[in-house]
């Protein structure tokens, strides 16, 4: 029997409630061997919205990528739109580190010829410019945002469906977007909603949920997974 491969999703930043939305949707997706750690930092920020944050954000992620160093995790996905301490993480772990950012745009890509990103508060465009940058696919993808917190989306994102709605139809009528990949990991229980809106709105679309792009990628999607929570406890 194969054994389950554990895999932890890391949370840059410090609410606990986002992580748990984010493995929550993980969950439908992932593959029966594969166990889901739901990891927050423990010191930072409540949300990552700029470059500052961004610096607090990647020492979290590294003292979390340290504890699932020592608990045998065998590989991780950076949950924060901007792939935040991904590059650091990768140094630092034994096993693949996916950020969902990344997989996420790298799966558009395979989709459409041209796409969109939907992130929030507008000052993050930046962080998703970086990302598109780093992987080339800068001349593929415009950036629109809803100006919204993303502490506001901590506890659930329902009450910004129609504001995205709103943008995904404009990028695809303005931009020419084939596909729709949703800017922040506090966006993932509006896939489904987003889906059947906007879905008949023109038969070229996808959306490109980035957590599950991350799974994709490590290989471990397919059934139902345990799951357990736990908050990294150094420091």
């Amino acid at each position: 029997m194969t054994a389950a491969r554990r895999i932890m999703i890391v949370n840059p930043n410090t609410t606990e409630s986002m992580t748990s939305t984010v493995v929550a949707s993980a969950r439908s997706v992932a593959a029966h061997t594969t166990e889901l750690i739901g990891s927050t930092a423990v010191r930072g920020v409540e949300s990552v919205e700029s470059n500052v944050d961004e610096v607090w954000g990647a020492l979290g992620v590294l003292e979390q990528i340290r504890t699932g160093e020592a608990a045998g995790v065998d590989g991780y996905v950076i949950a924060c739109f901007g792939d935040t301490g991904l590059a650091a993480a990768r140094e630092t772990a034994r096993g693949p580190v996916v950020g969902m950012t990344e997989a996420a745009l790298f799966t558009a890509a395979l989709l459409a010829a041209r796409f969109a990103i939907i992130t929030l508060p507008p000052r993050t465009r930046e962080q998703s410019h970086r990302v598109l940058r780093d992987t080339g696919l800068w001349h593929r993808c415009t950036v629109r945002a809803i100006d919204v917190a993303v502490a506001d989306v901590a506890m659930g994102s329902m009450h910004v469906l129609d504001p995205l709605i709103a943008q995904a139809r404009t990028a695809i009528d303005a931009d020419a977007a084939e596909a729709i990949v949703l800017g922040c990991a506090g966006l993932s229980d509006l896939v489904a909603p987003l889906t059947a809106d906007v879905g008949g709105f023109r038969w070229r679309w996808r959306w490109s949920r980035s957590w599950r792009r991350g799974l994709e990628v490590h290989g471990l999607m397919g059934g139902k997974v345990k799951r357990s929570h736990q908050s990294d406890d150094n420091e």
